[in-house]
């Protein structure tokens, strides 16, 4: 099954200013009387100095994509949760085992779908270290409802404003639900998952501890 949205940038103005500047080989002044060889080591030289140009830019892209990320991890273990039967859950007191980490909501077709495969994947692996946490992107009463008629065998912590943010921030790109998380024991991300969960996800999670 596939994932839902979870429930809720311009275009560049025509006429904007070039960010970088195109060299033609075939306009570009050359002078008169300079042989072939000498040609083509010029024009070598200036496709070799815009490869470079272009692959430091994607570099300090990727560099900042990465900051961005390991502080959204950094920021995760600070998050303090309520709880749907009215405690608090402070997301530190998990850090130093690997952690299953699935946001869901009660609405979710998908997501209460996988609900009993993580309920079992957590009664089989706890004498291992692993934890399982819902975070439900949803009303507590709705919440609490639900896990009347459908109780899991893990925590539950509530995030009905701001989890679809923390989700984002974690790599749920396209803010859908349910959207997983799995971190290793060092509080690092390992892997991401958007979708339904598989016995097979469950399984090869397993080995990222």
């Amino acid at each position: 099954m596939t994932a839902r949205p979870a429930p809720s940038e311009p275009s560049e103005p025509s006429g904007t200013p070039p960010q970088s500047v195109r060299i033609d080989a075939s306009t570009a002044a050359e002078p008169a009387g300079t042989a072939p060889s000498r040609r083509r080591w010029l024009y070598g030289a200036a496709g070799l100095a815009a490869a470079v140009g272009g692959g430091g830019w994607a570099w300090q892209a990727w560099r900042q994509e990465q900051a961005a990320a390991l502080a959204a991890q950094a920021a995760l273990w600070q998050q303090s949760f309520a709880t749907p039967e009215g405690g608090a859950l402070d997301l530190q007191a998990w850090r130093g085992q690997p952690l299953v980490l699935n946001f869901w909501a009660t609405w979710c077709p998908p997501c209460v779908a996988e609900l009993p495969l993580l309920s079992r994947f957590s009664r089989e692996n706890a004498a291992n270290g692993w934890q399982v946490l819902g975070i439900a992107v949803d009303q507590a009463a709705a919440v609490r409802a639900f896990l009347t008629r459908v109780p899991v065998d893990f925590p539950v912590a509530l995030a009905p404003q701001g989890g679809v943010a923390l989700s984002r921030s974690l790599g749920n790109l396209a803010g859908g639900l349910p959207f997983t998380v799995v971190f290793g024991a060092d509080g690092q991300v390992r892997h991401r998952k958007m979708g339904q969960v598989t016995p097979q996800d469950l399984q090869g999670w397993l080995a990222l501890r």
